[in-house]
């Protein structure tokens, strides 16, 4: 019974994280020479695992220093971060289907 009660605890701590949290990476560009990946509360228009490039594609079908700009801008406005992390470039391939955009 305990174990059940814990299985239980455990899956709704893992669906609260994945419905109220988002993992932003912000590739390595010149605003961010290093990239960055960052933890915070999830938007409308986020997924779990995010960045400027994976949104851009999303709303405006490309990527562009523009639309980098103007999301990753949005994003820290609009939000609370959690956490500053490093680059993840794996979490970055995550967010973007596998895709790798001019930096």
């Amino acid at each position: 019974m305990k174990k059940l009660v814990l299985a239980g605890v455990v899956a709704l701590v893992v669906i609260a994280i994945y419905t109220q949290l988002t993992v932003f990476v912000v590739p390595p560009i010149g605003a961010v020479p290093e990239g960055r990946t960052v933890v915070m509360l999830r938007l409308n228009k986020t997924n779990f695992v995010d960045s400027p490039d994976a949104m851009c594609e999303r709303i405006q079908g490309g990527v562009s220093l523009l639309c980098r700009g103007m999301t990753m801008a949005a994003v820290v406005e609009k939000t609370k971060i959690i956490a500053r992390l490093p680059y993840s470039e794996w979490l970055y391939l995550m967010s973007t289907g596998g895709k790798r955009y001019d930096q």
